[in-house]
């Protein structure tokens, strides 16, 4: 049994980031250990890369190296082609330039977004335009394209390690340039330290946090598409999903109802605007009872909402 319109000051905490509560006492209890930069240096082929406080400090820094004049544009691209943007990123890049869907005489920088884990196809043309690329691989840390081309076209690459693993706070940007000189303010030793270890510790626990993932989502696919869903993405080898994302398709539903719906129950989620399209949380934490209350929530607001 599920508790429906609980007492809102009673309520639980999933949000879209594996984060719980009860990880500030696991991270807090890690011991020293530096593996993760070991594991970076094998994985990026001894590219460069810097820690930064969240990822859109890496964006930021990103940016900052085109000495972009306030007349430019950074063309951003995404996996769906879908108009909406995250709000992070398009705050980020005007603090430099405008920013723009489509490549234009402005264009100086192409920022591609591998949206919620699934890769932006066709990558390796995109490289022969000869414009600068960033790509934003936020929710894709651990997904692979067919090509093995994520995360090796871009100039940069940046990473938000709290959308797939549970700590607070943490990016990363990765610089396929030779040679290049990045005017970083070095992250303190504290914080630092603190991405070492919980890095480190869940690092070595990527094929378990691949592998819930995947169940997650096919165990939400099959419980949504029986109440009448589809998924929006196809779920291709490789992607490790960053959400469960869910079409509307016939239902004729008022999303951000839903979504104000599901906040009331205490689960973080989101529309994806521009279309009828809706996701939750997937990530490595949840187990299939999280995922019963989930599917839950959606049938009593399907029930109520039909009265």
């Amino acid at each position: 049994m599920f508790i429906i319109n609980p007492d809102p000051y009673l309520l639980p905490t999933y949000r879209i980031s594996p984060f719980t509560t009860s990880d500030i006492a696991l991270n807090n209890s890690l011991p020293e250990d530096n593996s993760v930069k070991e594991y970076f240096i094998d994985r990026f082929g001894g590219k460069e890369f810097f820690f930064t406080y969240n990822g859109r400090q890496a964006l930021h820094y990103a940016l900052a190296h085109f000495k972009l004049k306030r007349e430019d544009k950074v063309t951003v691209l995404t996996t769906t082609g879908n108009f909406y943007i995250s709000r992070c990123v398009t705050d980020e890049i005007q603090k430099f330039c405008n920013w723009t869907r489509q490549i234009e005489p402005e264009t100086k920088v192409i920022l591609v977004n591998h949206e919620f884990g699934y890769p932006y196809e066709d990558l390796k043309n995109l490289k022969e335009t000869g414009i600068p690329i960033i790509e934003d691989c936020a929710h894709s840390f651990f997904s692979i394209d067919k090509d093995k081309a994520i995360g090796t076209i871009g100039e940069f690459v940046i990473f938000s390690f709290p959308k797939i693993f549970p700590l607070q706070i943490g990016g990363l940007l990765l610089s396929n340039i030779q040679n290049n000189e990045l005017d970083i303010i070095s992250m303190d030793a504290e914080s630092q330290s603190y991405l070492n270890r919980v890095l480190s510790f869940f690092l070595k626990r990527k094929n378990s946090i691949i592998e819930q993932r995947l169940i997650n989502y096919n165990i939400l696919k099959d419980k949504f598409q029986f109440l009448g869903f589809g998924e929006r993405f196809n779920l291709d080898d490789g992607v490790v999903p960053g959400v469960f994302m869910f079409s509307a398709g016939l239902h004729n539903i008022d999303l951000p109802k839903l979504k104000e719906f599901y906040y009331a129950h205490g689960v973080q989620c989101s529309i994806f605007y521009g279309e009828d399209s809706f996701f939750l949380p997937v990530h490595q934490a949840l187990n299939k009872t999280d995922l019963e209350y989930f599917t839950e929530i959606i049938r009593s607001f399907l029930k109520h909402d039909n009265l």
